[in-house]
């Protein structure tokens, strides 16, 4: 399928422009901008990319550009939507999703992101599990600190009134006589 050339004069120099290639020339530094975003992992999105067959970037930009986009707003939520339901998802658990499909041969390019989804819903899975578990190990830590007497990461210092200096027990009076607080002398 040929696409019939779109060319206009630039209304400032007046220079003969091509629609197509200034587009393909924003999709390009979006996609350049994008894939920064994505830090140690832009080879892994990358090469998730090319599985949905996006090259010749002069015909396919737009298409990898969009799909980065995706990508982009999938590790900022970290979290994603299956079947209606939605699952969390660390960004390393995101990588680890992609290596997988990365790796995986497939005979045809891909057309959507279901695949993914479903290696990323069984990470997500263990992800929870183990961030449930975890979270009941502190409760437990804590309560147990509780009850020994721990708060906040320290020994409660109790110090009965008769073992305090002179001049403590003295300002105790004070502000005991201030406040009105009498216990029967």
């Amino acid at each position: 399928m040929l696409v019939a050339e779109m060319k206009f004069p630039c209304p400032y120099c007046r220079k003969e422009l091509d629609l197509m290639e200034l587009n393909l020339e924003q999709d390009l530094n979006a996609i350049m901008r994008t894939m920064s975003t994505f830090g140690a992992h832009g080879h892994l999105v990358m090469a998730y990319c090319y599985l949905f067959g996006v090259t010749p970037y002069r015909i396919k930009a737009k298409k990898y550009r969009l799909l980065l986009e995706e990508m982009k707003r999938l590790f900022d939520a970290e979290a994603f939507s299956f079947e209606k339901r939605k699952y969390n998802i660390s960004r390393q658990g995101i990588a680890e999703a992609l290596d997988i499909v990365v790796k995986r041969e497939f005979t045809s390019t891909l057309h959507n992101h279901n695949y993914l989804k479903q290696v990323m819903i069984g990470i997500a899975e263990r992800e929870r599990t183990a961030k449930s578990k975890q979270a009941e190990r502190d409760l437990r830590e804590k309560e147990r600190r509780t009850l020994s007497g721990i708060r906040d990461g320290k020994q409660e210092d109790y110090c009965p009134t008769e073992n305090l200096p002179a001049d403590v027990k003295a300002g105790i009076e004070g502000l005991k006589k201030r406040l009105g607080i009498d216990r029967g002398k």
